[in-house]
């Protein structure tokens, strides 16, 4: 019944009925135009927060990997630093004709005027 009584009413073609039904398909224009930038707009602000997200946990993984590698120079660097001290002193030794003769002695088994060497194995 109520499809009927639709079909009996006829609608007002006066100047302000199209003037409004143009305003109301102007403004859902207008809304869809916004819902679409404002699409595009949230997409683009994801995709750039996601590469600087991503930027910026490379960056730190690197940085954290160039430390532990500047660490294990450090460490590198003061053992470097002990044996060349033990080497200089080493150096210094060496011009010591006593410790010469002593080195001689121990390593290769040689002795002085009327001296006897006894090798004694621990």
């Amino acid at each position: 019944m109520s499809h009927e009584r639709t079909k009996k009413i006829t609608e007002l073609q006066s100047q302000y009925m199209k003037q409004q039904e143009k305003q109301q398909q102007l403004s859902k224009r207008r809304r869809k135009g916004l819902v679409r930038r404002l699409a595009m707009l949230g997409i683009l602000a994801v995709i750039s927060s996601a590469v600087m997200i991503t930027t910026i946990h490379q960056q730190s993984n690197a940085i954290e990997e160039k430390r532990e590698e500047q660490k294990e120079l450090e460490e590198k660097l003061a053992t470097l630093k002990k044996e060349e001290k033990l080497l200089r002193e080493e150096i210094v030794k060496l011009n010591d004709d006593e410790y010469i003769a002593k080195i001689a002695r121990r390593d290769y088994f040689l002795s002085d005027d009327n001296e006897i060497i006894f090798n004694i194995k621990d």
